[in-house]
């Protein structure tokens, strides 16, 4: 009888929580990202994940839905002060710069989350060295190929997020190129894509449909397919 009434509290809290977040739901552009996720996914069919920084977000619970063996880590201890429970997925509290995971997966995961460290490039390197030889890496952030910006939440004409308490890097090809250098990684296959007006993200007007474009056409964001080096090689 005990067990019936915590399973109907449960089932009621839940309830109340999905009908909250129904009504609070606000629109993003994060369709483009989890596109080039999945179409990775589709065409390398890995048998295990690790999906770094996954929040509260269901994506975890979708990759496991489409067959692969899931582990999620995020964070928590730094990045939430007030805790952080995801209902969708066990998330592992554990920090990608330095993790206590030592277990080697097909594919990492990596969707827009490198750019809120601020040591990416140790991250990168923890990631790599996650993966089995030959795995793949999947990593969307923020981009532009020519410009570094540390924090786009400190300039000035920032859209949004200057009372973040965390870090929006805006990554440029000499940081890629010495994340590539220094872990021996393949880049399989890049996008660049505009999301916004402004030469970084979040600067300018937002457009009403991001678009792709070529690596010398304006834009904010990239979606990456690295691969670890095959063993003996």
């Amino acid at each position: 009888m005990m067990k019936s009434m915590i399973h109907a509290l449960g089932r009621s809290y839940l309830t109340r929580l999905n009908k909250s977040e129904h009504e609070a739901q606000c629109f993003v552009r994060q369709p483009i990202e989890y596109r080039f996720l999945f179409d990775c996914l589709s065409s390398l069919l890995p048998r295990t994940v690790l999906d770094v920084g996954a929040g509260r977000t269901a994506l975890p619970r979708i990759i496991a839905s489409c067959g692969c063996v899931v582990t999620a880590i995020d964070n928590i201890t730094d990045y939430w002060p007030h805790g952080m429970v995801n209902r969708h997925w066990h998330i592992i509290d554990d920090d990608i710069r330095k993790p206590r995971i030592k277990q080697r997966f097909d594919m990492l995961t990596c969707v827009s989350v490198i750019e809120h460290i601020d040591d990416p490039m140790t991250a990168f390197r923890s990631m790599i060295a996650l993966l089995e030889p030959g795995g793949h890496l999947v990593l969307t952030m923020p981009y532009n190929e020519r410009r570094f910006v540390p924090n786009v939440y400190d300039l000035p004409e920032t859209a949004y997020g200057k009372d973040a308490p965390y870090i929006c890097s805006s990554t440029s090809r000499a940081e890629l190129d010495e994340w590539v250098r220094t872990t021996g990684v393949e880049i399989v296959s890049q996008e660049y894509w505009r999301f916004w007006t402004g030469e970084v993200w979040a600067q300018g007007e937002q457009a009403v449909v991001p678009h792709q474009v070529g690596p010398t056409e304006p834009h904010n964001l990239t979606c990456i397919l690295a691969r670890k080096a095959p063993a003996g090689v």
